[in-house]
């Protein structure tokens, strides 16, 4: 008995092992959603999504390009930003999150809507076209309690390659007291700042 629970232990670490490995050889893609954990400073832990750009913003290290690197490269890219904020380097773990898949069988066409920031389930997101932001961030699984939702940003790309940020009260929108909610286009970038101390 006591050989088969070793032999249990035994698997089960060698399991984990391949799986890390696995992990650690993957090359991150935009719209993936990466959980950021900063074992000396818990508050700087989050999950960050992958922009459709390849890039990442993190405290202290501002932006980052993630896109066509390894988790490992991740890793070592954020801990030199941010190193100069601590008296010894940081140790900084990186993980990919799978995709927040709300319903596999939509039916008719799609579009990719990325959530960013202080939202619940960040990432790429696929929805119905002619989904509005309110409905968009209900299917996400919705805000969390940090946001700042009088200011969300709706960042949309345009054909020639021009970004348009577009400030909206998303409590003003849920509330009825705007009625002008917004139809979501493929690849729009939904981000949800930070409330700040006294908003």
């Amino acid at each position: 008995m006591k050989l088969f629970n070793l032999l249990s232990v035994v698997v089960a670490l060698v399991f984990c092992a391949v799986s890390a490995s696995a992990q650690s050889d993957y090359t991150i893609q935009p719209g993936d959603t990466l959980q950021i954990e900063v074992l000396e400073d818990a508050s700087l832990n989050r999950s960050v999504s992958v922009l459709p750009n390849g890039q990442i913003s993190f405290p202290f290290a501002g932006t980052i390009n993630a896109s066509g690197r390894t988790i490992g490269q991740v890793q070592a890219a954020i801990r030199g930003a941010i190193a100069s904020n601590f008296a010894a380097p940081p140790t900084v773990f990186v993980g990919v999150v799978p995709r927040f898949q709300p319903d596999t069988a939509i039916a008719g066409p799609v579009i990719d809507v990325y959530f960013v920031g202080e939202v619940n389930n960040p990432g790429l997101v696929e929805v119905k076209k002619g989904t509005t932001l309110l409905q968009a961030v209900a299917i996400s699984g919705g805000v969390s309690r940090f946001a700042a939702i009088k200011r969300i940003q709706l960042r949309r790309t345009d054909g020639a390659g021009v970004q348009r940020v577009t400030i909206l009260n998303y409590k003003a929108l849920a509330d009825g007291a705007v009625t002008n909610d917004i139809e979501l286009r493929d690849g729009d970038v939904i981000l949800v700042p930070e409330r700040r101390l006294f908003e």
